[in-house]
C-alpha cells in the first residue's frame, strides 16, 4: 500500500471515530506511520485529505453497498427493501459512526465548498440507485419513490447516530415497506 493510501486509509477511519475538525494532521500522520513531511507531500492542506479521504470512501462503500443489495435476493422488491436490512447491519456492526458525509456537512457549513458538492453527489448517487431498484421492481414513478426512500433512509441514519441503536432500521423498512405497496399500486 502506498504512503497516499496509508495516509486516507488512516484519515478516514480517525475522521469517522472522532470527526474531522477533532481529528489533528498530526495524529493522522501518526496513525499512518508516516512523517508529516510526507503527509504534506501528498496533501497540501488538511481540507484536501479530507475530499481525498471522502472520495475513495465514497467508490468503496457504493461499490460494496450494491454488491451487498445485489446480494440479498434476485426479487427487485427485497432488494429494494434490503437496504434497511443493510442499514441495520452497518448500525449494529460497534464500527457506526454515522455518515461520513453527512457528518461533513455538518462540520463544514459552507454552501458553496466543494466538500459540499462532493457530499451532495455522493446523496444524488445514492439516490438514483434507489430509483434504479424501484424501477427494477416495477413503480411506475421510481424517482419518485427513490426520493422518498432516500429521505426514510438519511433518516434512520440520523436516528441511529443520535439514538445509539440499530433498532430505527426496522422502522425505517416497515416505513419504506408502506411506500413501496403504495408507488406499485398507484397511490
Amino acid at each position: 500500500m502506498s504512503k497516499r493510501e496509508q495516509l486516507i486509509q488512516a484519515a478516514t477511519r480517525l475522521f469517522a471515530e472522532q470527526g474531522y475538525r477533532a481529528t489533528g494532521i498530526d495524529q493522522i500522520a501518526e496513525v499512518a506511520g508516516v512523517t508529516k513531511k510526507t503527509l504534506s507531500h501528498h496533501f497540501r492542506s488538511k481540507d484536501e485529505l479530507v475530499l481525498a479521504a471522502l472520495r475513495d470512501y465514497e467508490s468503496r462503500y457504493r461499490n460494496n453497498f450494491m454488491r451487498m443489495v445485489e446480494a440479498i435476493s434476485t426479487d427487485p422488491r427485497e432488494r429494494l427493501l434490503g437496504i434497511f436490512d443493510l442499514a441495520g447491519q452497518w448500525f449494529a456492526s460497534g464500527r457506526y459512526y454515522g455518515c461520513l458525509f453527512i457528518n461533513a456537512v455538518a462540520e463544514h457549513m459552507a454552501l458553496d465548498s466543494p466538500l459540499r458538492s462532493l457530499c451532495q453527489e455522493f446523496k444524488h448517487l445514492e439516490r438514483d440507485y434507489f430509483a434504479r431498484l424501484a424501477a427494477a421492481a416495477g413503480v411506475p414513478d421510481s424517482e419518485g419513490l427513490a426520493t422518498s426512500f432516500a429521505l426514510v433512509f438519511e433518516g434512520a441514519i440520523v436516528t441511529a447516530q443520535v439514538s445509539g441503536t440499530a433498532d430505527c432500521a426496522a422502522d425505517a423498512r416497515k416505513t419504506a415497506e408502506i411506500l413501496l405497496d403504495q408507488a406499485l399500486a398507484g397511490v
